[in-house]
């Protein structure tokens, strides 16, 4: 299990991601869920991927091939976003249905290709969106009322985005959100784990952003955690009592007289 996020705000772009492949009693693995294109002239885009892990790989390895041979269409001469994400759409589903011919001989139903992006970026000449692509290959664009987009283990890191994030947030203030998000997906389940990678864009720039990635000893990481537990601790201890119902006393019962 994974968990990305992208989060599109009026001053620019956050993605994060984290970096965990497999956890288990014996073995944890990496590997890096975040892939960025571009970055000089006229877009930026970054590419956040989630589920069969084959799948995923082979489709950003088709993604940098068809860049480096300067096929007729790749993600450096597309002429917008949605052309971009109509284009992974694509190669996500010929990937998927390749691995699934493979292993059409095996007994194995737990074998499922299925693979999550987020796409997202900006190409001159319209604002910066993001995107999620589904494994059918078909995508939807996050609203100007919930303006981001998850994948992966969504619900633990999901209620501090939705009481934060609005388009008029500021990138720092997203970025830190975005952090605490990932902190809380982290701590709840043991499939989500560092290193945690982000990257940030700010519009209009079309440069290569900011991009960081921090190792699970990383002390802002950890100062960020404790204080958000302190924080979290301290708020919920000044919340207003809940009323209490007045216990009734217990009723009296007279014993009947015997006649």
């Amino acid at each position: 299990m994974t968990y990305c996020l992208a989060i599109r705000v009026d001053e620019g772009l956050v993605f994060m991601s984290d970096s965990r492949t497999n956890a288990g009693a014996d073995q944890i693995n990496t590997y890096s869920k975040m892939h960025r294109f571009g970055g000089e002239g006229d877009r930026t885009l970054t590419l956040l991927s989630s589920g069969n892990l084959a799948t995923c790989q082979s489709v950003v390895s088709k993604i940098r091939r068809d860049i480096r041979i300067g096929a007729k269409v790749n993600l450096l001469n597309v002429e917008d976003l949605q052309v971009a994400a109509e284009y992974v759409g694509e190669m996500s589903i010929e990937e998927q249905e390749k691995h699934r011919v493979l292993r059409s001989d095996t007994t194995s139903k737990e074998f499922l290709p299925e693979a999550n992006f987020i796409l997202g970026g900006q190409v001159r000449g319209e604002r910066p969106h993001i995107e999620h692509i589904y494994p059918q290959g078909n995508f939807v664009r996050a609203s100007n009322s919930t303006p981001y987009l998850q994948i992966g283990e969504v619900k633990y890191g999901k209620p501090i985005l939705d009481r934060i994030i609005t388009r008029k947030t500021s990138l720092v203030a997203a970025l830190k959100c975005a952090l605490v998000s990932m902190d809380s997906s982290m701590r709840s389940n043991a499939t989500v784990g560092p290193p945690v990678e982000y990257h940030v864009y700010r519009t209009d720039t079309f440069s290569r952003g900011t991009h960081n990635v921090l190792e699970e000893d990383d002390e802002y990481l950890l100062g960020l955690r404790r204080a958000w537990a302190k924080n979290v601790r301290t708020a919920f201890e000044n919340l207003p009592s809940a009323p209490l119902a007045v216990e009734e006393s217990p009723r009296l019962t007279v014993p009947r007289s015997v006649s």
